[in-house]
């Protein structure tokens, strides 16, 4: 029997007219965002606020992830054109903060590190001043694809880690706990002013601890900021939600992480990667300029 979601879960969902010319624009320019894909709860904020995540390489992923609603196929071949559209998209809506992130490309020599920096460049070209946020995968550990991107210069490195160690063979069952850490700890290694991030979902079976235990594996890497929010379930083919958390544990998930070093936690039950991306950066810069 599925739970029911509780009042703090629900979502009045509305169109504007913003949000149908961001659909449009997408469209036109053959680009997918991570809002749509991942069926986001915040979707019509961000397209209401001319914010989005674009998800490059495709919309066919070659994992199989138990909660993520990306579609699972043979992938498709690379669009050359895409960094281009990418910009011209941001350039378009206006964007300060631009997150790009992508599909996993297992089938790809380097898993498309090489086009993660292409999109990097391409949106830099048209806006210099434009913040730029990416969300890698894995990349299987490959250090070289790693540093292709961060040669790039994004002002921040985001890498998911998801959940807790325990649950990765039911959720993440083709990705690696210490791996994504690695991912991490490799980031401050070659470029240690990046601005790491990551993010993990909660209410698919964890416990108050392991999720602590994550946040300090975290911040034993030099992660910087973090997101926390609830796990919903695409479908009933999907990893099940076991546990709708409540607002205050949210609070109490973001004083621990505060308290462990965590320069910045966005965390509650409709808190995304992406979710007030911007500000948290902004605080951290700005921090930055006022240190002697």
């Amino acid at each position: 029997m599925r739970k029911r979601k509780p009042d703090w879960l629900k979502i009045k969902y509305r169109n504007n007219e913003q949000v149908t010319k961001v659909q449009r624009l997408m469209d036109n320019l053959s680009l997918h965002t991570v809002c749509q894909e991942a069926s986001c709860p915040n979707l019509f904020e961000c397209f209401g606020r001319r914010t989005a995540t674009f998800m490059i390489l495709g919309k066919y992923c070659t994992r199989n992830c138990s909660f993520c609603n990306v579609e699972t196929n043979r992938p498709q071949p690379v669009d050359p054109a895409e960094p281009e559209h990418v910009a011209a998209a941001a350039a378009e809506l206006a964007l300060k903060h631009v997150v790009i992130t992508s599909v996993t490309r297992d089938d790809l020599p380097d898993g498309g590190a090489s086009h993660f920096a292409a999109v990097i460049n391409a949106v830099r070209a048209r806006n210099p001043q434009v913040q730029i946020e990416v969300l890698i995968p894995d990349f299987k550990g490959d250090p070289d694809a790693l540093a292709a991107v961060l040669a790039a210069e994004p002002d921040v490195l985001n890498h998911n880690i998801e959940t807790v160690p325990r649950l990765y063979a039911a959720v993440r069952p083709q990705a690696i706990y210490q791996r994504s850490l690695q991912v991490l700890h490799q980031t401050k290694q070659l470029k240690p002013e990046m601005i790491t991030k990551s993010g993990i979902m909660v209410g698919l079976g964890e416990t108050m601890d392991e999720v602590q235990a994550v946040m300090e594996d975290l911040r034993r890497v030099d992660c910087d900021l973090l997101t926390i929010g609830q796990y919903l379930a695409p479908s009933r083919n999907h990893h099940p939600v076991i546990e709708y958390v409540t607002p205050e544990t949210f609070q109490t998930y973001k004083e621990i992480g505060l308290e462990l070093g965590f320069k910045h936690v966005e965390s509650g039950p409709l808190v995304r990667s992406s979710y007030h991306a911007e500000a948290a950066v902004k605080g951290i810069k700005m921090d930055r300029q006022v240190k002697p």
